[in-house]
């Protein structure tokens, strides 16, 4: 029945404007007319989220642009330059944010600004060049980078408003779809071994908050709630705590190393289902990652070096995902 309804369908579901994309009714907001001020607003907003997400120290003023630039461009240790290219990137997005709040001012003062405005051109072309250089900036998780986020702000400038926020819901869908895939991954993984019984309901509910946190935007009210539940959800899930025999000397190095493993893969899909939710763009490198991590576990091999008995016992008020922590560092 979902393969008939046409991508970008529209439908009020209980009491809520959605809108269909890739087997997902997706939370609908109706689009700022498409101003230059709202453009302004769009941009800052999407400019505060992009550093909210990648490494830190990039985010280099506007006025220090030029000084960014004869960093990087001066620099012949490969390692050395991508972190400056990322501090030149930061510092065009700034630029072009101080350009374009310029321009918003002259406009409310009467001045008619036309699309071929030098003031517009040069923010086009920060933006690019920022868009460009993204590629060297990595996810505050040091896994990857996530070029989405640099082409937002861009795609907020070049195209009109109403076909922004369009593109975001394809985004969010295919996002959704990355939370369900480690949701399903986690569970076929972990869920069918005895140690891990009552894992699963735990699993479920976190992705299905964190597919409403997804498509809930920071503006709407329920965003209280909804925040609320993805970490409590995330907080029970980082707490379970695989069946061992209450006696840790009676445990196998195989169960031990098992149950230590399984829960190094809980922590990691926790985190990696909050780093895709927030940004609402998806991570391939780093779910492909996990996914390999996964299939290894399920291949059964246990190295020589499983968890000491000792360490994971440490005792009855260390919870187990911290001696597992310690031992696996």
């Amino acid at each position: 029945m979902d393969e008939a309804i046409p991508r970008g369908a529209k439908r009020v579901i209980d009491g809520q404007w959605r809108v269909y994309h890739d087997g997902y009714w997706i939370k609908a907001y109706d689009a700022p007319a498409d101003t230059l001020l709202a453009k302004k607003r769009l941009i800052e907003a999407l400019t505060r989220r992009l550093f909210n997400h990648v490494e830190h120290g990039i985010n280099i003023p506007g006025n220090r642009l030029e000084e960014a630039r004869r960093a990087f461009q001066t620099e012949s240790d490969p390692r050395r330059a991508r972190v400056k290219g990322a501090m030149l990137a930061g510092a065009l997005f700034n630029r072009a944010t101080d350009v374009f709040t310029k321009v918003v001012e002259l406009q409310a003062l009467g001045v008619e600004i036309r699309s071929d405005n030098e003031l517009v051109r040069q923010c086009g072309e920060h933006l690019q060049e920022a868009l460009e250089l993204g590629r060297m900036v990595l996810h505050r998780s040091g896994e990857e980078g996530i070029d989405e986020l640099w082409g937002e702000p861009f795609k907020a400038f070049a195209f009109p408003i109403e076909e922004f926020y369009k593109s975001r819901y394809v985004k969010i869908a295919q996002t959704m779809t990355d939370v369900d895939r480690v949701a399903a991954e986690l569970i076929e993984t972990l869920c069918s071994r005895p140690m891990f019984t009552g894992l699963e309901p735990l699993v479920v509910e976190f992705a299905t908050v964190a597919k409403a946190k997804c498509e809930t935007l920071q503006t709407d009210p329920e965003i209280f709630n909804v925040w609320t539940a993805m970490v409590t959800a995330g907080e029970a899930l980082a707490a379970f705590e695989p069946i061992l025999p209450a006696n840790p000397a009676a445990a196998t190095p195989a169960e031990l190393y098992r149950a230590a493993q399984g829960v190094r893969l809980l922590l990691q899909a926790r985190d990696l289902v909050f780093h895709v939710t927030r940004a609402r763009t998806p991570m391939p490198k780093t779910t492909r990652a996990f996914f390999d991590r996964c299939q290894e576990y399920r291949s059964g091999g246990v190295p020589s070096h499983a968890p000491d008995m000792g360490v994971l016992a440490r005792g009855p008020d260390t919870p187990l995902a911290l001696r597992v922590d310690l031992q696996l560092r």
